[in-house]
């Protein structure tokens, strides 16, 4: 994202170039007559690993993190802890539709029991209330593909990312503030409204707020002077680099969640302050999540004021923000076979994330009517979480660092237990005693939640970072945010058919545990080493390559005609080479290279 001039000249016109037939035949770009002695030494071949980790970001012209930024950083995420948009907000969403709905086939119409089945009016018919909670979910979701495919590349330009994140944040708190209106069970229609506006804003904030981390870890102090000083140099190997900076983006990734947790827990034991005094009135809900809301206000502020301008390139000729990211997510559909590693784990993690938010969502559905949507309840059970989610993140760090643990086996063991479970949720198909039938069960899964899926996703967006080509963070963590939030299109659709169906929460486990298991055998065939090399190799292609060869062969050139005048040869510093991974030759001769825009 950094070297605006550079990149921008790139994109627009270098790139371009490889596939127009009237530039084939002349120079892309002058290339300084020494590069052109074939007199290689080993610090020109360490420069070349160099220019290529770098990909399509300049060093020299980006802030180095300071420990203002990082904290600012790491306030934001404990503002943003979730606690309204995806435990307090849903639950009122719950209770207003609960209360509004009654009992299937009794007339006159029963009021919903903790233990009956609850329809309200949906169309011409009638619908269970935990389907249409789903169909909420699954709207968000829709919503929330789109929204990534728009403007997720389109971050990747000027300082667009930065403003969108502060569109986003300052929509989300006048939505949850907007809460506060909610008060009786016939505005359930405005409540879901305000839910899935609200969860979509959320879960866009999460994407935009990740894509900055990788950044924040290539420039640290210490992972800078490694990349710009000893791997130049060749004191160390680019397998040496590719570990410092892997651990620095463990390190801001699982702070960062711990952070998140912490927040997590301090905004719950701040509600019992408006919750416990105020037992029996509904309107304490409404006030607890204002409470929550504020606090994220307070916190997350100094982001925007802390953070350092590291601007993009400027948008290619002919281009807009409302265009580029169809264009360009097009484009990395088109490209990925250069990038096999990182689409096999996009499709893996499609299918666990979407088991596993929607596995979310059935289980809080069950608990919120077992709990009789008491928020003091809910509370305490976040409490739970968030203190094992808290103990968990730093334990998992520790460990890692200690024993040096790949984010991949980490994330893998994560992984276990989110198939676990689902597969705990299907007992209960076949006995009352087990399967989210009792209390202590909750008490049970919010434990095994927090120990196992707080580091999870820390492990997650680990991963994708390691496995995207260097520059091109938010495009690729949009996709990611397609894969994460949005990919649970499907779950929720699928889950809330079986239960309007067969009015039984339960029948909706077997579908989730399967495509998470499926997903977990995906991902262990992941090879995180291979992702990287095929990450840099896709940034030559379009970035460093274009910026230092030339198209050898064309009549009358001057370097005397390497190529045979169809491009199929390049020319570089150390002599002619063929083209590089993910840059093919057309029908005639030329490359495959075009413009990401």
């Amino acid at each position: 994202m950094q070297g605006a001039s550079q990149r921008s000249a790139v994109f627009s016109v270098a790139l371009r170039s490889f596939t127009s037939k009237s530039y084939q035949k002349h120079f892309i770009m002058s290339i300084d007559e020494d590069s052109r002695n074939n007199q290689d030494t080993n610090s020109q071949a360490c420069l070349e690993e160099y220019e290529h980790l770098i990909g399509a970001e300049n060093p020299h012209d980006a802030s180095t993190t300071t420990r203002r930024e990082l904290w600012s950083y790491y306030l934001y995420y404990n503002g943003d802890n979730g606690v309204g948009p995806i435990s307090y907000t849903p639950a009122l969403f719950q209770w207003a539709l609960t209360a509004s709905g009654h009992q299937p086939n009794t007339a006159p119409h029963k009021a919903c029991t903790e233990t009956s089945a609850c329809v309200i009016p949906w169309g011409s018919g009638e619908r269970t209330v935990p389907s249409v909670v789903l169909i909420a979910n699954g709207l968000s979701f829709t919503i929330m593909t789109i929204l990534f495919v728009w403007l997720g590349s389109a971050a990747d330009y000027g300082s667009f990312g930065r403003w969108l994140l502060l569109a986003l944040t300052i929509t989300c708190w006048a939505l949850q503030y907007g809460m506060l209106g909610i008060r009786e069970p016939s505005q359930w229609p405005a409540a879901m409204a305000m839910y899935i506006a609200s969860y979509v804003t959320y879960g866009a904030t999460l994407v935009f707020y990740a894509a900055v981390f990788p950044k924040l870890a290539r420039f640290k102090e210490h992972v800078r002077k490694a990349r710009e000083e000893d791997l130049k140099e060749g004191r160390i190997s680019r397998g040496v680099y590719d570990g410092v900076e892997s651990l620095e983006r463990n390190h801001i990734s699982n702070i960062s969640t711990a952070h998140s947790n912490i927040g997590y827990l301090a905004v719950l034991l701040l509600n019992l302050s408006v919750l416990l005094p105020m037992q029996g009135n509904n309107y304490a809900n409404n006030l607890a999540i204002c409470v929550t809301n504020s606090y994220w206000v307070i916190l997350g502020i100094w982001w925007f004021i802390f953070q350092q301008d590291r601007p993009g390139p400027k948008l290619p000729p002919g281009a807009s923000y409302v265009t580029i990211g169809f264009r360009q997510i097009w484009l990395a559909l088109r490209k990925i076979r250069s990038l096999p590693q990182t689409f096999l784990y996009y499709v893996a993690y499609f299918l666990l994330a979407d088991g596993l938010n929607t596995t979310g969502t059935l289980v809080s559905i069950i608990q919120n009517s077992s709990i009789n949507f008491s928020f003091l309840q809910l509370t305490y059970l976040g409490i739970t979480q968030a203190t094992c989610s808290i103990i968990s993140t730093f334990g998992f760090w520790y460990l890692q660092r200690h024993f040096k643990i790949p984010t991949k086996r980490m994330f893998l063991f994560t992984n276990f237990f989110s198939v676990f479970i689902p597969f705990w949720g299907m007992l209960g198909l076949w006995t009352t005693r087990i399967g989210y039938h009792n209390r202590w069960e909750f008490y049970f899964y919010n434990v095994v939640f927090g120990l196992f899926q707080a580091p999870y996703y820390a492990y997650a967006q680990t991963m994708i970072s390691e496995l995207m080509p260097p520059g091109y963070d938010n495009m690729f963590f949009a996709l990611f945010g397609i894969t994460n939030r949005a990919s649970s299109i499907i779950g929720p659709n699928v889950i809330q058919a079986i239960i309007n169906n067969t009015q039984n929460n339960w029948m909706g486990f077997p579908f989730l545990f399967a495509i998470c298991a499926v997903a977990m055998v995906a991902i262990a065939f992941v090879d995180v080493e291979k992702g990287r090399e095929d990450g840099r190799r896709f940034v030559e292609a379009h970035r460093g390559f274009a910026a230092r060869v030339e198209v050898a062969g064309a009549a009358g050139n001057d370097d005397g005609g390497n190529g045979d005048g169809n491009g199929d040869r390049v020319k570089t510093g150390r002599g002619v080479n063929v083209l590089p991974k993910g840059v093919e030759r057309d029908a005639e001769g030329g490359s495959n290279v075009d413009l990401l825009e």
